[in-house]
């Protein structure tokens, strides 16, 4: 099986949920989650909860299209605080 990466849009194959893997959680007891932020409908305008899975029971529908640049900061936000 192909290693799911983040950005790719995947599907639950037990819920049929669809969306784009944006998270991925290793457990102690070895077991390893993909989060999934489903893709809003056309019309919607909340955005659906995002839900975890075993990876096992992800595929990939369509691979990343954009490569996910890992040499910007790490986290959090860029914030400007002004000093007293």
């Amino acid at each position: 099986m192909k290693k799911i990466k983040l950005g790719d849009k995947v599907k639950d194959t037990i819920t049929g949920i669809q969306g784009i893997a944006i998270g991925r959680t290793t457990w102690l007891t070895g077991c390893d989650r993909i989060t999934i932020q489903p893709i809003p409908k056309k019309g919607e305008v909340k955005i659906p909860e995002a839900i975890t899975v075993d990876e096992p029971l992800v595929k990939i529908v369509e691979p990343q299209k954009k490569k996910i640049s890992s040499d910007k900061k790490k986290g959090g936000f860029d914030l400007k605080v002004k000093k007293y």
